[in-house]
């Protein structure tokens, strides 16, 4: 079917391995990374942290391994053995790697393993000199995988500072600059420990707008925390007074972080940040397939977000909007450019997108591929399995209820690129207007389904579960990719 082949064109153009052979150019004894030579002479250290990275660092070697002196890098307990078991061998280390793997972060929390792996980066990045480079691989949850609290504070008490601040209502921001403060690694932390080390980072991001400081707590970009800060914030949340000694011990320093590095009295250089793999990556390629498949892309946004009701609202009128074999009532415009702020998609997107759907009506050149991604959010009002793909394919099919069925009318995707979406073995799901229909036939209640946050239920019982969507493992993750197929409409002519 034509929506899972879109989607498989974005989940494979952001593999591990696709997205480091496409950043590395390797000449002789230099390489260009991002537009930038770096000279080769058996001086490349190579560190990585998150679910991706495994594979990123297996092509790394293959492409530079002989300049390679060693290597660090923490990846999710577990993984080695998962990729072997699923076949996916060209992303697992040779037997004789340079590269130490380390596997830790238990059902994604910080541990006492992926504290053994940070140490172990730190140390290497802390040995480096001036001749050196260091190879940063960096990808979705390497957070997790890099916990270095500042001495004397454990990694417990850190934990339990960040999970009472966000318990009390502190902003996203607010936890980032605290995670920061305690951290020796986070907020350019590794890159400082590097230093004098010339330090590359090759980036998959997994965050919406590929904010640098944000992925994995962005450790190779400077970014100064003042304990002054740290502490009003605490105290903002009414916390400062309950906090460890060995958090007040740390915040009593005055000044930011870093003391000038003892290695070198210049200060470190900026590293080089670049992102080689994001949701934008995944859409274009996806773009790619969809005119293979006779349909003209339009790219709508990579960064959807917002309550999923409201998502799947907008989708559904922008199916409407499209199908419409009359000229599309004028409010159905005004509300799609009402909704877009609410869901993180700017008015001239929204435009552009119109337009190209407008076109496809009024001059009948046939089929057209919405393409979108980012990460709505379900508000959890129930105890069922599911997830924010499964649950927004789910209202986006009652959406579109009352318009014609495949092939004639549209056909949505959601699906998430990691593979998983919520606690289930799906990715996402599949949906056109013959949704409601479909269940009301097979007695199952979609708004029972809705309230109770089940829509993997729901889609596992309905026509047997065909219209899940269901990757397996995909060894990357850049947030999620929405498709909305729209067939040639004919046109009545007035």
């Amino acid at each position: 079917m034509r929506a899972r082949e879109t989607f498989r064109a974005a989940v494979e153009a952001v593999q591990p391995d696709t997205v480091v052979r496409q950043s590395i150019e390797r000449n002789g004894d230099s390489v260009v990374i991002d537009g930038r030579r770096f000279t080769l002479s058996h001086n490349m250290h190579l560190v990585g942290f998150g679910k991706a990275v495994l594979g990123m660092a297996a092509e790394v070697e293959r492409i530079l391994g002989d300049h390679l002196v060693r290597g660090v890098i923490s990846v999710p307990h577990g993984m080695q053995q998962t990729l072997q078991q699923h076949g996916k061998s060209h992303l697992l280390l040779k037997a004789d790697s340079r590269i130490k793997v380390m596997e830790g972060a238990k059902h994604n929390l910080p541990d006492d393993d992926s504290l053994k792996a940070a140490e172990g980066i730190k140390q290497l990045a802390t040995e480096l000199t001036e001749k050196d480079l260091l190879l940063v691989l960096i990808s979705g949850g390497g957070s997790a995988l890099l916990p270095a609290p500042v001495p004397p504070i454990s990694l417990q008490e850190k934990l339990d500072v960040t999970r009472r601040l966000a318990a009390a209502g502190a902003t996203i921001q607010e936890l980032n600059k605290v995670r920061r403060a305690l951290s020796l690694l986070k907020g350019g932390g590794l890159a400082h420990h590097a230093h004098p080390a010339q330090v590359v980072s090759l980036i998959l991001s997994d965050v919406i707008g590929d904010p640098l400081d944000l992925i994995a707590s962005g450790p190779t970009v400077t970014c100064e925390v003042w304990p002054e800060e740290v502490l009003s914030i605490l105290e903002r949340h009414k916390l400062l007074s309950s906090m460890p000694a060995s958090v007040t011990q740390v915040l009593a320093r005055q000044g930011p972080r870093w003391k000038d590095s003892n290695k070198h009295s210049d200060s470190p250089g900026e590293a080089l940040n670049a992102v080689i793999g994001s949701n934008t990556v995944a859409l274009t390629c996806a773009g790619r397939r969809v005119r293979e498949l006779g349909f003209r892309p339009v790219v709508l946004s990579p960064g959807v977000c917002g309550d999923v009701r409201l998502v799947s609202r907008l989708y559904g009128l922008l199916a409407r909007f499209a199908c419409s074999q009359e000229e599309p009532s004028p409010e159905i415009a005004a509300e799609v450019l009402r909704l877009g702020p609410e869901v993180g998609v700017e008015s001239w997107d929204l435009c552009r997108t119109m337009q190209v759907l407008g076109e496809g009506r009024a001059e009948g050149w046939g089929a057209t591929c919405v393409l979108a991604g980012g990460e709505p959010t379900v508000e959890l009002t129930g105890k069922g399995r599911g997830g924010r793909n499964q649950e927004l394919a789910l209202r986006v099919g009652l959406e579109l209820k009352g318009l014609e069925l495949p092939p004639q009318g549209p056909v949505f995707l959601s699906g998430g690129t990691d593979g998983q979406d919520g606690p289930t073995e799906a990715a996402g799901a599949v949906t056109d207007a013959g949704l409601y229909d479909e269940a009301q036939a097979q007695g199952l209640d979609i708004d029972g389904f809705l309230s109770n946050n089940d829509s993997y239920t729901f889609f596992s019982r309905l026509s047997g579960g065909e219209r899940l969507l269901v990757p397996g493992l995909t060894c990357t993750n850049v947030m999620d990719v929405h498709v909305l197929l729209i067939p040639p409409i004919p046109i009545k002519i007035s």
